[in-house]
Formats: structure tokens, sequence, C-alpha cells
């Protein structure tokens, strides 16, 4: 058992949540003010002849207790049916209780109504607080008693009003908290699955591009091996290729290594290859089965964005060539113009290897024309005639002001 139940508040809490208890104590109360006398309170109202037994304020009391039990299910129709039984005591035996049950349910009925409708009752509440001081200066002629009368109505009902109307608000407040919790709750759970989809995102486009070219390298290389003649003659050339298999392993497990560092430490992303790597990506495409040029005669320095977005084009496009088109002659051109660079990745001739079967899956190409995308670029890959494929991308590059008008000038 609680402490609250234990104190006189906990006890009366928790007997105004039980109707039955509450029109018990009521009922009560109405015996004792009985007992003392208490009738005729608003006599100024009262419409028999002469003052009545006391005991007759049982007879509304009981009535007004009765309507109680009908709170929890429709308080608006028990409040307009208490309404007609305190005006029935208040023309006849002026008891306290029916005027007590009447606030009660008419609180009850207030804190169920949205805000408009409360507004909406409280326009008719105005005059009806007035109705009584008009007819108790009707009824009396004593203007001094019909306003004391008018202020102890007024008084009653919009201290219940305002009671009322401040739980209702506060249920209100309490529900709009507890929904912004709720919509924050499931915010931080998109933001979280976002989180960890982007994480995921990020890690395919690292291992694709830092591992798949070395391994499909060293699957290439080690079936070039395989397939040598075991003669003397060719034991330069066998030892050629597994040199490459060494070198192209080294280089996978090199970035299998800084992946794992940058999972662990929450470094920054691996950094792709920029302009000034593409003549490692060209010299190991050749030794990877293919003949490959490099045409960037430009010195003009890139943006960052843009100068790995070059290089991850190139790797991507040499890598493919050497996937699918072993043997073939590729032209790696970067051209940079005052706002845009281009550059193109273009094989001719070569064929598929028949072993090792190395299908593609489109990742690369979709992942490259995310990045070209994002920097509000074009890109373009496939075939462009018979044995020819190409890859081609247009980057924007921003251009400050000085340098348009000096090469307006120029």
């Amino acid at each position: 058992m609680t402490t609250d139940t234990l104190e006189p508040r906990g006890v009366l809490r928790r007997i105004a949540a039980r109707p039955a208890a509450l029109a018990a104590l009521y009922l009560l109360l109405a015996v004792v003010l009985a007992a003392l006398g208490w009738s005729g309170l608003w006599s100024v109202f009262s419409l028999l002849p002469d003052r009545v037994s006391p005991w007759w304020t049982l007879v509304t009391a009981s009535a007004a207790c009765s309507l109680l039990p009908l709170r929890p299910r429709a308080p608006g129709a028990a409040t307009l049916a208490a309404a007609v039984v305190f005006v029935a005591d208040l023309l006849t035996v002026g008891g306290l209780v029916p005027l007590l049950v009447l606030l009660d349910l008419f609180d009850a009925h207030i804190v169920r109504l949205g805000p408009e409708r409360r507004r909406r009752l409280l326009v008719v509440l105005v005059p009806s607080t007035l109705a009584p001081l008009v007819v108790a200066f009707a009824l009396s002629g004593e203007l001094r008693d019909a306003v004391m009368v008018g202020i102890q109505f007024g008084a009653l009902v919009g201290m219940a009003y305002w009671y009322a109307n401040f739980k209702a608000q506060s249920r209100e407040m309490v529900e709009l908290y507890r929904q912004r919790a709720e919509d924050a709750a499931r915010l931080a759970e998109l933001d979280r699955a976002s989180a960890v989809r982007s994480e995921r995102e990020r890690m395919a486009r690292e291992l694709h591009d830092v591992v798949a070219g070395h391994v499909s390298a060293v699957a290439i290389r080690s079936e070039a091996a395989l397939g040598l003649p075991s003669e003397t003659g060719d034991a330069e050339a066998a030892r050629g290729a597994l040199r490459a298999v060494r070198d192209a392993s080294l280089e996978a497990h090199g970035a299998l290594r800084s992946m794992i560092r940058v999972l662990r430490t929450g470094e920054q992303d691996l950094a792709p290859p920029g302009r000034a790597d593409l003549a490692d990506l060209v010299e190991a495409a050749n030794g990877a089965g293919v003949t490959a040029t490099l045409s960037d005669e430009s010195v003009a320095e890139l943006p960052a964005p843009v100068d790995q977005a070059i290089g991850s084009i190139v790797r991507e496009g040499l890598a493919n060539c050497v996937r699918h088109a072993a043997g073939a002659e590729v032209e790696v051109r970067v051209t940079v113009a005052l706002d845009e660079a281009r550059v193109d990745v273009v094989s001719r001739g070569g064929a598929a290897l028949a072993r090792p079967s190395l299908e593609g899956s489109g990742m690369g190409i979709a992942l490259l024309r995310e990045r070209v995308l994002a920097l509000e670029g074009e890109l373009s890959a496939g075939r462009e005639g018979e044995g020819v494929w190409a890859v081609r991308a247009r980057l924007p590059v921003p251009v400050r002001p000085s340098e348009r008008i000096l090469h307006e000038r120029n």
C-alpha cells in the first residue's frame, strides 16, 4: 500500500474516481446537512409558501446523486439532468448537494470537450450565469440581494469552468508531448536506419572501388599463369604473371587493412584516386592484360571532389576493360576547360575471358553515376560501335569571377 492511499487526499482521490462511492459520500453529506438544518439556501427563488423540513432536501439530493453513475459514459446528458434537478431544488427546498453534483458533472463534461466546443460553451455560460441575477431581482425587487446571488453563481460556475478547462488543457498538453515524443522516437529510428543504410552503402562502395579491381586482377593473372605451357622457355612469362598476382594481392591486402582501420577508428573514408594517380592506374591496367594510354596535358588545378571523381571514373573504366575486354587498346583522355572537365575511357577490341568468368553486377557504373550526379555532371557508359566501349563524363568546375574575367580578356 502506497503512502498516497493512506493520506486523506489520496482517499478522496480514490472516492472521486468511483461514481458510486462519490454518490454515497454526497448522500451522507446531505443527511448531515439536513440534521444541521441546512435548507432554504436560495430562499429568494423558492416558490413554496412556507419553509419546509430540511429532511426534504434528501429528495433532490438523492435524485442528483443517482445521476453520478452516468458520469463516465454520458457526462453531457448527466449534466443536463442534474441542471434540471438543481432548478427543481432551487425553486423548492434550496439544498446544497444538487449544486455540488451539478458542478461535479459539469467538470467531467468540460474535460471531455475539445478546445473549440469549450469556447462555444463559454458563450452559453455567460448569459446562463446572469439569468439568476435577473430572476432574483425580479422576484425580490432588491438589487443588492440580486447582485449577491449573481456573484455567488458566477463565482461557482466560473471557477468550475476554469478548473475543468485547465485540466482539459493539461491533458491536451500531455497528449501533445506524448505525440511529439513518439514522433521524435520515430524520427530517431528513421535516422538510425538511414545511418545504417548509408554505412552499408559506404562499405559496399569502398569494397567495390578499393578491393574488387585487385581481386579480379588476381583472378585474371592467375588464369593466365595457369594457361601457360610448362616448357622452360615460358618460365619468365610465368614468373611475370605470378609477380603480377603477388602485386595485386598485396594491393588488395593493403586496401583491406586500410578499410579495417577506417571502420575501427572512425577515421575519414578512404580517399579515391585523383588525377595525380592516373598514371599508376594506367600502368596497373597495362600489367593486367590491356594496352592503355593516358592523355592529360592540362595543368589546371581542380577542386577535390571533381579531381577525385575523375580518378574514380578512370579506375572503374579501366577495371571494366580488364575484366571484360582483355587485350583491348584503351585510351584514357582528360580534358579540362574553363568551367568543366571531361573524362573519356574508350576501349577498342579485346574480348571477354572465358576463364575466369567475371560477370559484372553494374554496381560500379551505378556508383559512378551517383557520384557524378551529386556534382551536377553527366555520365554515359555503353557500347559505341563494333568492338568499342566507352565511359564518358562531363563534370562542371566552379569558376572564380577573377578567373572568368582573365579568360575572357585572353
